[in-house]
């Protein structure tokens, strides 16, 4: 799994920027992982009776323990200003523009949900698309983009070069619904403050949007899906966007997007780390 941990080692630099154009990506750095070879086996002391209710089954058991123990401490102590900071912003984003979050723990996918006029508004994304990130060259290309701009980008005060942060890319659908019209799903993908529409379908039966059954994600098949975003006039793309806007899908909310995947990501990580530790310790 490539995980945020994993992307921000690969990024040489961090920058903040203002939350108008992008909010404050979280970093948790940790130190790169030694091999099992070079780790020392640590003796059964080394956990209190309050963590392990008994004995390990093998002695690798107990290194992988202490592994995991070590790994849990470190990610808990890590960036915690940062990580509340983060946790702030988006709960502001999120109260001003009136969402409902259903965001369960241990489950992947997030849904956020609000009323505009007579329409009802589904917006849904999930923290696959930072763990799915499998090519490393993509960040790299960012990151060799970055340093072929590096002469044209502006100082600070300091006399040192202000970049943009790479920012990775974000599946979100977008489901509006109205009474007895049935619904539009919006295929987006979020990146750099932006919503990228790569579809835009309507269905007279609004829960085929939605296709949470495979009887119904089957029958949305076999539907006219509507042409390729890109093929659209220019005029109409534009329209598409200001639709979006006008619901509140705007740059801020874009930015938002990979910050709270981020922030579910590394908290399901903990939520992982313990839960794991505690069966290999039971």
């Amino acid at each position: 799994m490539l995980s945020l941990r994993t992307i921000t080692r690969s990024i040489p630099r961090t920058f903040s920027r203002s939350i108008a154009t992008s909010a404050l990506r979280p970093a948790f750095p940790k130190p790169a992982l030694q091999s099992w070879k070079q780790a020392t086996k640590p003796a059964y002391a080394a956990f209190s009776t309050s963590t392990i209710s008994k004995a390990p089954s093998s002695d690798f058991d107990v290194e992988l323990l202490a592994k995991l123990e070590d790994e849990l401490k470190h990610e808990e102590s890590s960036d915690v200003p940062e990580f509340n900071e983060q946790q702030e912003i988006i709960s502001e984003i999120v109260k001003h523009g009136e969402w409902q979050v259903k965001d369960v723990p241990g489950e992947q996918e997030v849904v956020l949900t609000k009323k505009f006029g007579p329409e009802s508004i589904r917006v849904s994304f999930t923290v696959a698309d930072i763990q799915n990130i499998s090519e490393q060259e993509d960040f790299d290309d960012a990151a060799l983009n970055d340093d072929m701009d590096f002469q044209n980008q502006p100082r600070d005060q300091n006399n040192e070069f202000e970049q943009p942060e790479p920012s990775f890319p974000a599946r979100v659908n977008v489901i509006v619904e109205k009474p007895s019209h049935g619904a539009l799903l919006i295929q987006t993908v979020v990146q750099d403050g932006v919503f990228q529409i790569e579809e835009v379908s309507h269905f007279a039966q609004a829960e085929l949007a939605l296709a949470q059954t495979a009887e119904k994600d089957w029958a949305r098949q076999s539907l006219y899906a509507g042409p390729p975003f890109e093929n659209l006039d220019e005029d109409l793309q534009g329209l598409w966007d200001r639709y979006l806007e006008d619901r509140g899908l705007n740059a801020e909310f874009a930015n938002m997007i990979p910050d709270y995947i981020s922030v579910k990501e590394q908290k399901e990580y903990l939520r992982w780390l313990e839960t794991v530790k505690n069966f290999i310790g039971a």
